[in-house]
């Protein structure tokens, strides 16, 4: 069993990355479906990736509940690395999670099991953080919306009724849930307001 002191390093410098990351985040959410990159140097428990653990000891805090899949949560140093490094709880309940952290798209489960936030608190919904093999490559998307000027293409290997499970955010607006999607080090943003579709369709 890993011990505390054996644990992955959280940030080389915390301020400084954490401004960075955050910053990399913040261009995400208002650019979607641009590809950002996060610098900071960070230590890394698997099967996290770069990112993930980035945005995790950026964003994550004792106020955040997180819900983990199956492949994160019965990793038990991942567990006790989040607690370690951000205080935030673990909580088995997806539908009261801040943040959901999903390894890989054989492991998502459908979007209504997480927080879709209500009329007078949409921000009260779940950010979810979806790991994926590529985003550079496999099947194009057409995203449009704020931020976006007229049509951008995002290629990703997502899972594939991902982007068909999220058009409820078109019905439920301000509510709805919001995706960055991570390979390594690079992440991409589709907030709630943004409108997929196949490319070419």
């Amino acid at each position: 069993m890993v011990t505390i002191a054996e644990l992955p390093a959280g940030f080389a410098d915390k301020v400084l990355s954490a401004q960075s990351t955050f910053r990399s985040v913040m261009d995400a959410i208002a650019r979607p479906g641009s590809v950002q990159r996060v610098r900071a140097a960070a230590g890394t428990p698997p099967p996290l990736m770069h990112g993930t653990a980035a945005i995790a000891l950026t964003l994550f805090d004792h106020d955040t509940p997180i819900w983990l899949d199956r492949t994160i949560s019965t990793t038990l140093d991942v567990g006790k690395w989040l607690k370690f490094h951000t205080g935030a709880p673990l909580i088995a309940d997806s539908s009261a999670s801040g943040f959901a952290v999903v390894a890989g798209a054989m492991d998502l489960p459908p979007l209504d099991r997480f927080a879709l936030g209500s009329s007078e608190y949409p921000d009260r919904s779940t950010t979810l953080i979806l790991q994926v093999d590529s985003l550079s490559s496999g099947p194009a998307y057409e995203l449009t919306g704020p931020g976006i000027d007229g049509v951008t293409v995002l290629q990703a290997t997502v899972p594939a009724n991902l982007f068909e499970q999220l058009s409820v955010n078109a019905t439920l607006f301000p509510r709805g849930l919001d995706v960055v999607l991570v390979h390594d080090d690079a992440i991409v943003a589709i907030p709630r307001t943004t409108r997929i579709a196949a490319h070419g369709a």
